[in-house]
């Protein structure tokens, strides 16, 4: 029973580093992937890279072509996309 008593600090650090570190982070890719998930034409977008542009086509291999200016379109990697800062409203059916 005197070796369990040793151990419940070492328990209990890993439970706070758990609580504290961990599982925000955790939610924090979560929400990330959502994010890149709803990508979708027409949404205004912050690449890693600091390039702000509106996204033209979203490609199902992982990749977006973002326009950066008038007929400059570059593709990239959609876990680059750092945040969405306008999204767009799907069309009317």
């Amino acid at each position: 029973m005197e070796a369990f008593g040793q151990f419940i600090p070492l328990i209990l650090i890993f439970g706070i580093m758990y609580f504290l570190l961990i599982r925000p982070q955790q939610q924090k890719l979560k929400q990330h992937a959502a994010m890149v998930e709803a990508l979708r034409r027409g949404d205004q977008v912050v690449t890693a890279g600091g390039l702000i542009g509106k996204v033209s086509k979203v490609k199902d291999d992982g990749e977006v072509e973002v326009e950066l200016a008038a007929d400059v379109k570059v593709r990239v990697v959609k876990s680059t996309i750092a945040q969405v800062l306008n999204k767009t409203e799907p069309a009317d059916k």
